[in-house]
């Protein structure tokens, strides 16, 4: 019974998990670094497209910007990925859509260009990360109140009255 209980609520609390998770989560393409300089290089990566099915097209875009980008090569943790240089590009955040060698869609991501020289200003943080916060906050916050319940639980057992 004891057993049942903890199974139980540990796929409550991995299923309250998965549905609170948001899709930025789980997001398919990546821009490695997110902030860089004119001239600088960015990682483009769609980690779930299959290397098998064909090449990833990343299109970017953005200030005075349209363009394709071919993936290169495997990317280490899965995917594909292509090498974007950012000489002659305006200042500004670009877009990165990713589309499968299969045709459908890996996601977006975003980077922003800055003016060589000086250290990026910003608000201290990535932005479109409160997805992400939140849902760390919502697995800690279902961790915490699992923990409770099974301390009392044990409490009540010791003290000879079970709930």
């Amino acid at each position: 019974m004891k057993a049942q209980k903890v199974l139980v609520s540990t796929a409550l609390g991995v299923g309250l998990g998965t549905l609170l998770l948001p899709t930025a989560a789980l997001a398919d393409t990546t821009v490695s670094p997110a902030t860089t300089p004119v001239g600088g290089t960015v990682v483009l990566t769609a980690t779930t497209c299959n290397p098998k099915s064909g090449d990833v097209i990343f299109r970017v875009t953005g200030p005075d910007r349209d363009q394709n980008v071919r993936s290169t090569t495997a990317a280490a943790g899965g995917g594909l990925s292509a090498e974007l240089f950012t000489a002659g590009f305006t200042l500004g955040t670009y877009t990165v859509a990713a589309t499968c060698g299969d045709g459908s869609s890996a996601g977006s991501a975003t980077f922003t260009v800055t003016p060589i020289g000086a250290a990026p200003a910003g608000a201290g943080g990535g932005a479109g990360n409160t997805g992400l916060l939140a849902a760390g906050g919502a697995l800690a916050g279902a961790a915490a109140l699992g923990t409770t319940v099974l301390l009392r639980r044990r409490r009540r057992a010791a003290a000879g009255t079970v709930a």
